[in-house]
């Protein structure tokens, strides 16, 4: 049957699970990857999966080793290639797809940047730099973890976290491209939206009705939460709480044609609401731990 899915990355088992929009029929796309999974993208039209790979886990380290990656694989989990090679990116975290561009975009937490390439791995290109070395790594409100993209209107959106529930979270938006002759840690179009939340993590577009939707990991009671605003041009709205209650939320995916917001958490839980919060479910629950999500519109299964 040629039904959506949805795409979920296991970062206990180190893969990407498949689920039906229901939280059933689960299906392993591919598992025991190398590193630590966090952010996913779909390409439908050439059938590729993308992800971004942290690199591997030193707990003994203050900070990660710059071994981060961007890893790609066929919608039926072969040809598993890297496209960003180690060190090309720190940590990356969130990605989006720009397929009618033909480029990706992630946000590199301890690179304390925002970067693009194509969708190849070709033209890596620094967007935004808010920090550089270790002194700097060592302040996590330097650290980009979000990130969402507004063809339409030109904008990059990304969330600076901040350190664990520290209330030191933003959220800043800019030009979608590097004004000319711009240095990427001094450019003069950056606005900061939001700031003191308790953790914003992954950030998504509804993209029919103009709302920016993030997740938030932090303590309650503005923590743990599914937020959003209305974004017009210039225009900002009011931020909204949705849902609250998460297990440390981090991913985010949206199906505006179909009014569902679905979302994940590292307590292995897949949820899903309508645009407007209503209507919770929790899809799927588990000792697995859950990153990033991807929804993958039916026509471009199988």
């Amino acid at each position: 049957m040629n039904s959506a899915r949805l795409l979920v990355l296991d970062v206990k088992n180190s893969g990407i699970l498949s689920f039906d929009t229901h939280g059933n029929d689960l299906k392993i796309t591919i598992d025991k990857v190398k590193g630590v999974p966090d952010g996913i993208a779909v390409d439908s039209t050439n059938r590729h999966i993308y992800w971004t790979n942290m690199g591997e886990y030193h707990e003994s380290e203050h900070f990660p080793k710059n071994d981060g990656s961007i890893e790609r694989i066929d919608f039926d989990g072969s040809n598993h290639i890297t496209i960003i090679p180690k060190g090309a990116t720190f940590t990356p975290k969130q990605m989006q797809i720009d397929v009618a561009n033909g480029l990706i975009y992630w946000s590199d937490r301890e690179g304390m940047r925002v970067m693009r390439a194509k969708l190849d791995g070709s033209d890596i290109t620094t967007l935004i730099q808010t920090g550089e070395g270790n002194e700097d790594r060592k302040d996590e409100t330097r650290h980009c973890v979000g990130v969402a993209i507004d063809i339409r209107n030109g904008y990059l959106y990304w969330t600076q976290k901040g350190p664990a529930d520290g209330g030191k979270g933003r959220i800043f938006r800019a030009n979608l491209d590097l004004p000319p002759g711009a240095d990427p840690a001094d450019r003069n179009d950056v606005e900061l939206l939001f700031d003191q939340l308790p953790e914003p993590i992954d950030l998504e577009i509804d993209h029919v009705n103009g709302y920016l939707y993030w997740t938030d990991r932090g303590n309650l009671p503005f923590g743990n939460t599914l937020n959003r605003v209305f974004i017009d041009g210039d225009r900002l709205g009011e931020k909204e709480m949705l849902n609250f209650g998460l297990k440390e939320g981090i991913g985010l995916t949206i199906d505006a044609e179909n009014n569902a917001v679905y979302f994940t958490d590292l307590g292995g839980n897949i949820y899903s609401c309508n645009l407007d919060g209503f209507n919770l479910r929790k899809l799927y629950t588990s000792d697995r731990m859950f990153t990033g999500i991807a929804y993958v519109p039916g026509e471009h299964n199988n």
